[in-house]
């Protein structure tokens, strides 16, 4: 083994460091050589973030309206539209009664509430009847916070229609809806529903006509005829309220729904407008409606008198008494002469059985209101009638509902 000496081993340490520092110069490794480097890239970068931000800003896209950046469907447009345009006609409509307390004493009582038209800038309202039936008192509430007191200026229960009036402040400008026309109304139309459900005051709902024509019983003794279908959500306090089409005029007075929970399912009903524009300017003029009726007293068939009569047909209407020298007994129209005790009440036997008026199939009362809602006194009704096992067509002229009755 070869040995070397203390100046020898000093001398080949220094001369390897030496070595190893040149080749790490020249190979620029990191610390060295790379650290400069990279100050050269940052030098570079401060360099171009300064250029940058002395020159102008460049977009990619053109800046637009905020209206334009938040689009809107055709569809959606004509909604928003509408609802601005009338929901300040459509007002809230709250009422009072009068309750009897622990002693027998009537005080005042909140009632229910419903919705309305405003038909006439002199204060004119369009509602249901049952909105402010039996109401002491009957309030108005428009758009803008204000209310006034109603005052019930006619009723027409056979529709469910009611006029009511309050007095603007001199000055005050009142939004109408305009009538439309429900006579050529289609299924699957877009119809909008502007009301006041559960006192959520103007809220707008769309929907279709989902069916025309439907007759609905309102109470015992009316049909309401060719009722409008929709499915716009109607819900307790939307009753009152305008059912428009697209042009913002109204097509329908909504009415009813229904509904095995109380709440909307999407079958709501609505009186058709032309209906109602019928009996308005009476409703404002009398007060009411004068219709037409047939002065005889009838009898709506029923099982045991069927049976006990042994009468050929099981529905229709019994002539029990004609009013004598009266218009039906001069046309013709024959009563009944054998009297026969029901309850508290005599029946004449044998006499004519009215089954229809004016092409309308007479099953019961309700059904003679029905056939006689839009007519007249003096109006002519083409009556059709069993005698003897033939059927046999009058032409009855029509005597004053309210007369004839109170006879």
């Amino acid at each position: 083994m070869r040995l070397y000496s203390r100046g020898q081993v000093v001398f080949f340490s220094i001369l390897s460091t030496l070595i190893a520092v040149l080749f790490m110069i020249g190979t620029g490794l990191p610390g060295l050589g790379g650290k400069k480097q990279g100050i050269d890239k940052q030098a570079n970068a401060q360099d171009a973030i300064a250029s940058d931000a002395a020159a102008p800003v460049v977009f990619g896209f053109e800046p637009q309206p905020i209206q334009a950046a938040i689009p809107y469907t055709e569809d959606e447009r004509e909604n928003i539209t509408i609802y601005e345009r009338l929901n300040s006609a459509v007002v809230n409509i709250t009422t009072e009664i009068m309750a009897i307390n622990w002693f027998l004493e009537p005080v005042p009582q909140e009632g229910g509430s419903g919705s309305g038209s405003i038909i006439d800038a002199r204060g004119y309202v369009l509602t249901n009847h049952h909105v402010i039936q039996n109401a002491h008192k009957v309030f108005i509430n428009l758009a803008d916070g204000s209310q006034f007191e109603g005052t019930v200026i006619g009723i027409d229960p056979e529709n469910d229609i009611a006029v009511v009036k309050f007095d603007p402040p001199r000055g005050m400008e009142l939004r109408t809806v305009p009538y439309g026309d429900s006579s050529n109304l289609k299924v699957g139309q877009k119809v909008l529903a502007i009301g006041n459900p559960f006192a959520l005051e103007r809220t707008l709902t769309v929907g279709i006509v989902s069916g025309l024509g439907r007759p609905i019983r309102i109470n015992r003794q009316h049909i309401v005829r060719d009722m409008i279908q929709t499915d716009a959500s109607i819900n307790p306090g939307n009753s009152g309220g305008p059912l428009l089409d697209t042009q913002g005029r109204m097509i329908g007075l909504n009415t009813m729904i229904y509904s095995p929970s109380g709440g909307s399912v999407g079958i709501g009903f609505a009186v058709p407008v032309n209906t109602a524009k019928r009996v308005v300017n009476e409703l404002i003029q009398h007060g009411k409606v004068r219709r037409g009726w047939i002065d005889a007293t009838m009898v709506q068939l029923f099982p045991a008198l069927v049976r006990y009569a042994k009468f050929p047909v099981n529905t229709g209407l019994l002539v029990s008494r004609t009013r004598r020298g009266g218009l039906a007994e001069k046309a013709g129209l024959r009563q009944g002469s054998e009297p026969v005790q029901h309850g508290r009440s005599v029946i004449y036997l044998g006499g004519d059985i009215i089954t229809a008026v004016d092409g309308l199939k007479i099953n019961s009362l309700a059904d003679l209101y029905s056939a006689l809602e839009d007519s007249k006194p003096g109006d002519m009704a083409k009556v059709e009638i069993l005698r003897g096992g033939t059927y046999h067509t009058l032409e009855i002229p029509l005597a004053d509902r309210e007369e004839a009755m109170n006879n």
